[in-house]
């Protein structure tokens, strides 16, 4: 039976939205942390979100299976990943630059390839029902959680040990902070950067899988409203640690969320300046965190930002 929960109808969709829409910026930001803390900058994930969107959606659509298209998505993110790793790897090329030409690539390739698949509809992922105990419908819709962000989650937890207590995480590490060291040690400071990129790669491209088989779930040309490089941002913010990159994920998911859960109890008066909340958030914290003593903590020594 349906209930007017009143105003606590807008934290409770908070709530849900900020679980909804937080997971690409979850895939994208631990992406980049795995690419940055081998001391590499990678801002073309705005264009492997995107495609990896319409490259799950095609898949999806053409196989009847989402996780197909899931798998589609990663190997398209894998991709454009290594393109980005191995461009890098040449002498004389700048990484920021490589970055936004990609992106622009990975965008243009995506609305080329996709514009058949715009109108047809494809399968979506499932959801798990967390709400089943609640008789609220509220409750019940706030807490439909899709398995990729679980996997997100566990995902954010496993890097953090991996980064601190493995062989493979100090390596990263090592590369990450001086690739002289690195070098003393016998560690290809190439082959660790190239395939830290495409892990970042594929993790973006399956954020691109979420947006268009979970939510919204619909493949167009706008589809991801820039949360890529928004993502890029939110790993400065984290300091580069996943965990916090979890926690920095679901407080943009909420700000993404603030301006639909407002329009559901009735308050249509700043609309729009609603739905700009996760962008205006995303400039009050690099504002915040620009000071030298506090943007430069826990950044990569090979990073060019701290150079």
């Amino acid at each position: 039976m349906s209930q007017d929960l009143g105003l606590w109808t807008v934290p409770l969709a908070v709530i849900g939205g900020a679980i909804r829409v937080s997971t690409p910026f979850l895939f994208v930001s631990l992406g980049e942390t795995i690419t940055e803390r081998a001391g590499r900058i990678n801002l073309g994930l705005e264009g492997t979100l995107v495609f990896g969107a319409m490259a799950a959606y095609a898949t999806a659509f053409l196989t009847g299976s989402p996780w197909a298209g899931v798998a589609a998505a990663g190997l398209a993110g894998a991709g454009f990943g290594l393109l980005h790793g191995v461009i890098c790897s040449l002498p004389r090329v700048n990484d920021v630059a490589v970055g936004i030409a990609l992106m622009l690539f990975g965008l243009g390739l995506a609305f080329f390839l996709g514009k058949p698949f715009i109108q047809p509809s494809a399968p979506p992922l499932p959801s798990i029902p967390f709400g089943f105990w609640s008789d609220l419908p509220q409750v019940q819709a706030a807490l439909r959680v899709n398995v990729l962000f679980l996997v997100g989650a566990a995902l954010s937890v496993v890097l953090w040990w991996a980064f601190r207590h493995t062989k493979a995480g100090l390596v990263v590490r090592v590369v990450g902070d001086s690739a002289e060291a690195a070098r003393a040690m016998g560690t290809s400071v190439t082959r660790v950067r190239v395939l830290a990129t495409m892990a970042g790669g594929v993790l973006a491209g399956i954020g691109g899988a979420y947006l268009s088989l979970y939510y919204p779930g619909s493949w167009n040309e706008g589809i991801s409203s820039g949360q890529g490089l928004m993502a890029v941002a939110l790993v400065i913010f984290a300091r580069w640690n996943p965990l916090a990159c979890f926690g920095a994920a679901l407080l943009f998911g909420g700000a993404g969320a603030l301006g639909p859960a407002l329009q559901s109890v009735g308050v249509s008066s700043g609309y729009y300046l609603f739905y700009a909340a996760p962008y205006v958030l995303t400039l009050g914290l690099l504002v915040a965190t620009s000071s030298p003593d506090r943007a430069l903590a826990g950044a990569p020594g090979e990073l060019g930002l701290s150079r």
